[in-house]
């Protein structure tokens, strides 16, 4: 330092900590979101559906809410002949209380995009006598597997049944019975079952009871 030339003044504390409270803040960085499919492979972007609308194409366990569209599927493509609307209402009272926790329905179901259902799987559960292959003492009728039109060649129906299976066997079912169309035979045989000659079946309905359905 020279002789005679002012000796500067080091800042005092004070001016440092107000010049650090009006610095701009450093800019946040972002990462770029993906525009191109190269992008697209290092930056994987998921969709969710907002609010609690489930997303169409997923499996879901049904609920009670759901019985009305489970009745309809089944009135217009499991039945030989569709339901009357007195039916149909009475089928849907009957099914959401069965489809209560307590009650001995399970199903699983997929949305449609447009509302409603897309596909459906409905199980019943009931009892028989233990015995070495019903060790639960727990069987189960898959009593309906429909698929509107529209929405079926998509592996609804194989979706729908496989977690209506693992549902039941989680349970302690270990029997299972169906009545297969010709046309879904080779998927039930796929997912484990067999034709049995031995089976037959009735319907004992008193005079004036209307006519026998599925």
């Amino acid at each position: 330092m020279t002789a005679g030339t002012p000796r500067a003044r080091a800042p005092s504390r004070a001016r440092l900590a107000s010049a650090e409270r009006s610095a701009p803040a450093p800019a946040e960085r972002r990462t770029p979101l993906p525009d191109t499919d190269t992008d697209r492979r290092r930056y994987p972007v998921m969709t969710r559906t907002p609010g609690p609308h489930p997303t169409p194409g997923a499996v879901r366990p049904a609920t009670p809410d759901d019985a009305g569209e489970i009745t309809r599927l089944r009135s217009a493509y499991v039945l030989p002949e569709p339901l009357d609307e007195e039916w149909l209402g009475l089928c849907r009272d009957q099914l959401a209380g069965r489809l209560a926790s307590e009650g001995d329905a399970r199903a699983y179901v997929v949305d449609a995009p447009a509302g409603g259902l897309a596909a459906c799987a409905l199980g019943l559960v009931h009892p028989v006598l233990s015995g070495p292959r019903y060790p639960e003492g727990l069987a189960a009728r898959i009593h309906v597997v429909a698929t509107e039109p529209g929405h079926r060649r998509r592996g609804y129906a194989r979706a729908t049944v496989s977690a209506l299976l693992d549902r039941l066997e989680r349970e302690g079912a270990t029997l299972f019975e169906l009545h297969a169309s010709e046309e879904a035979a080779p998927l039930y045989a796929s997912l484990g079952f067999a034709s049995s000659p031995s089976l037959m079946r009735m319907t004992r309905l008193a005079p004036g009871t209307g006519k026998g359905t599925a």
